[in-house]
């Protein structure tokens, strides 16, 4: 029971983590374009972190995301062991990326590291290869997603206020900011919040399966409301703490952004993440928004993309998995000297 409740406790660090690291996802251009300043940003994204939570119970009327990263490894393969590895794991590259300012995935790190100790438990039997790559096809298809909308968005927006006053304009896309940053926040408090819902419904589920108890994913969710709960609170502190290295390169290093552009660029992160959650379908808000600012930057010109920014994300988000996972799977083997679950 206590190996139970301290990995509850790292997966809320964890999901604390992922609040700071990736709260730039849904601030950086509000910031950037001044609309609102940094602590304002972090409240109205943390505010919204949360209102997620009764959305996705009482309007989408579940948590598939959080179902599919329970599910993304065969249950007979999992231990508390590899669910403690794979977390430690994905605090130490979280914070390793937040400390350069890299806005890598802090979902596919939880993922990397979550497959990687079970590999190191069971081999490669373990993972469930048709969930790990679905989840790794959208590390390319989340971004290029959200270029494509955040290009089309961009592009009819310019062209109906083509002829608008630019001062009233400018006004009024501020205030559109507040709206499109709010949604971004939506997608990514229920997107990000599930992941780590998943992985705390995998270890109680074992946990209560040695206790001669079996439990549904569904069962685990309707006997533990206060996971759900405490995953929404946590992640929204963590957005309020910020991650203001991520903030400037997301705000600032890609593509110079403007209010009009911000409300594009938030919009088509919020569409993808709000269509990828109603297919169940674990992605990155990271990638999303990145690829939503490229699109946004591609309607002025290709030069006015960083393209040498873009490409060192491109493959820090490449090595997420990768590294994750042979560092989780060092940890499971350290870890199972000392510990048998």
């Amino acid at each position: 029971m206590t190996f139970l409740v301290i990995i509850i406790i790292l997966a809320l660090i964890f999901d604390y983590i992922n609040g700071f690291h990736d709260a730039a996802n849904s601030i950086a251009t509000i910031v950037s374009t001044k609309v609102l300043t940094p602590f304002q940003a972090v409240v109205w994204a943390a505010i919204f972190n949360f209102v997620a939570f009764f959305i996705a119970k009482y309007w989408v009327g579940g948590f598939g995301v959080a179902n599919t990263i329970a599910k993304s490894v065969h249950e007979e393969y999992i231990n508390l062991s590899v669910i403690f590895a794979g977390l430690l794991a994905a605090i130490f590259w979280n914070l390793l990326t937040w400390w350069f300012g890299i806005p890598s995935s802090s979902s596919h790190t939880l993922i990397g590291g979550f497959a990687g100790a079970a590999i190191a438990h069971a081999g490669f039997a373990a993972p469930r290869v048709e969930v790990i790559a679905k989840i790794a096809a959208f590390i390319f298809l989340a971004p290029i997603i959200g270029m494509v909308i955040g290009f089309l968005i961009n592009m009819v927006i310019v062209n109906i206020s083509r002829n608008s006053n630019p001062y009233k304009a400018d006004r009024w896309f501020r205030r559109l900011q507040l709206v499109s940053s709010a949604l971004f926040s939506i997608g990514h408090g229920s997107n990000d919040s599930q992941k780590v819902m998943g992985i705390i419904g995998a270890a109680i589920i074992y946990y209560q399966k040695t206790q001669g108890v079996t439990l549904t994913f569904n069962d685990f969710i309707n006997h533990n409301v206060w996971v759900p709960i405490s995953c929404y609170t946590v992640i929204a502190l963590g957005t309020m703490s910020g991650g203001w290295k991520i903030v400037k390169t997301m705000g600032t290093r890609i593509t110079k952004v403007t209010p009009l552009e911000g409300v594009s660029a938030e919009t088509a992160g919020a569409i993808t993440l709000f269509v990828t959650e109603h297919y169940k379908i674990p992605v990155s808000t990271t990638h999303t928004i990145t690829g939503s600012i490229i699109g946004v930057g591609l309607t002025k010109r290709v030069s006015a993309v960083r393209w040498g920014v873009t490409i060192n994300l491109l493959w820090a988000w490449i090595l997420t998995i990768p590294v994750s996972g042979l560092l989780a799977a060092l940890i499971y083997f350290i870890v199972s000297f000392f510990v048998k679950s």
